[in-house]
């Protein structure tokens, strides 16, 4: 093996430690969106795992139930967006180092 073939080999290396460090920090760092003049949050983490729901009580109407449905699926949608954003930013750091596109890791 060459000496260039063994410099992209540790590069890769490198490059695999830093992409499942940036995985495990997604994965502790927690997010958390308001919807509906804060009645309900959404909780996420940066990989994408829903980590809670909480509905105040007064949104809850046994005759609107479509409205609190409006509301969680809004609230997980903001919640997914935040996390995707989160990921960018962690993410971003490494791709860019490799000179690859956005959103290709």
């Amino acid at each position: 093996m060459s000496n260039q073939q063994q410099q992209m080999m540790r590069q890769a290396q490198a490059m695999m430690k830093k992409m499942t460090a940036a995985q495990e920090e997604l994965a502790e760092q927690e997010t958390t969106v308001t919807v509906g003049g804060g009645t309900v949050s959404v909780s996420i983490t940066g990989d994408g795992m829903v980590t809670g729901i909480e509905i105040k009580p007064e949104v809850v109407d046994p005759d609107d139930v479509e409205m609190l449905q409006d509301l969680i699926l809004a609230g997980v949608n903001e919640a997914i967006t935040a996390a995707k954003e989160l990921e960018g930013e962690v993410m971003g750091g490494i791709a860019g180092g490799l000179g690859l596109p956005p959103g290709l890791l």
